[in-house]
């Protein structure tokens, strides 16, 4: 009985020093690690929508760049991070596929899942004067010629690819980049043939009629560039697309965890985030913690069937 009282008291103990830090939560500036290189679609969300949320907080929000591993080192980072509140971390479509290719050690039950902010399509981009005209071209070239097609990659493995040349029976040359701020120049520098990443990673060079799209993976027509047919549209039935959201780490309190949704929920709604991710042709998509984990949930499933 003694020792049950006495573990009731500790129990109690830690849920009443844990209110107390939450009250005074944030009492410093917070970090929030980016698994990917800056410059691409993953910085400029996490960037933004720090930048929107810092005010509404009441302290900095420094962005930090852990690269590698496509994703894995800076998620892994964040996952390790001390479960208070004050490092938080990009969270992208890898943590539900790395983990099931035994590329990464932490997975989505490794963080206690915020908000998802950003979710896009990918889209099949090559240089404007390459010969393929649309995705029929690029997929009868594969076939002709078994791995000689150069792909440059956003991640290892690339999701968008696999379901590709599942669907089709092709294979491609995938060579390795850190994000899409890399592999577009590769593709623009003719290092490569191909390339695909969400419509705000590469919509400068669309607009500026640099890079051509060859289709959009998604089943309808996407409004950021709406002149692009879709996969499904000419005949190829392939959708894949990515998300970003925060995390912190397991364990972060509750109490934390409830302050920074309202803060990033406050955040996405802001004129200053609306009017970046517009420009940027990002799609806003926000789900509260319980939907973005399930949704999490959902798509490591999908992927996993992807991967067997």
């Amino acid at each position: 009985m003694k020792k049950l009282l006495k573990t009731v008291i500790a129990a109690a103990g830690i849920l009443a020093t844990a209110s107390a830090f939450a009250a005074d939560y944030p009492a410093k500036n917070i970090k929030l690690i980016v698994p990917f290189g800056a410059g691409g679609g993953t910085d400029a969300v996490g960037r933004t929508i720090a930048n929107s949320a810092k005010d509404i907080l009441g302290k900095n929000i420094t962005v930090m760049n852990r690269t590698g591993g496509s994703g894995a080192v800076g998620m892994s980072f964040g996952a390790q991070s001390r479960p208070d509140g004050y490092t938080l971390t990009v969270v992208t479509r890898e943590i539900a596929s790395l983990p099931q290719m035994g590329l990464m050690q932490h997975d989505a039950d490794d963080f206690e899942l915020i908000r998802l902010v950003n979710l896009d399509p990918a889209v099949v981009l090559v240089s404007a004067d390459s010969p393929y005209k649309n995705i029929n071209d690029l997929i009868a070239d594969a076939k002709a010629n078994p791995g000689k097609v150069k792909f440059a990659s956003t991640a290892a493995p690339n999701f968008y690819l696999m379901t590709l040349e599942k669907d089709q029976g092709i294979k491609l040359n995938a060579i390795p980049y850190n994000g899409a701020s890399e592999a577009i120049p590769a593709v623009l520098g003719g290092h490569t043939a191909v390339t695909m990443v969400t419509p705000g990673e590469a919509i400068s060079q669309l607009r500026s009629g640099q890079l051509k799209a060859l289709g959009v993976m998604s089943k309808e027509r996407t409004a950021l560039i709406p002149d692009v047919p879709t996969l499904v549209e000419q005949g190829v039935n392939v959708t894949s697309g990515t998300w970003r959201g925060i995390g912190a780490p397991k364990g972060t309190p509750a109490e934390i965890i409830e302050i920074l949704g309202k803060a990033f929920d406050e955040a996405m709604a802001s004129q200053e985030f609306k009017d970046f991710m517009a420009k940027g042709a990002m799609t806003i998509h926000n789900m509260n913690a319980e939907e973005f984990t399930a949704f999490v949930k959902e798509d490591t499933a999908a992927l996993g069937a992807l991967v067997k």
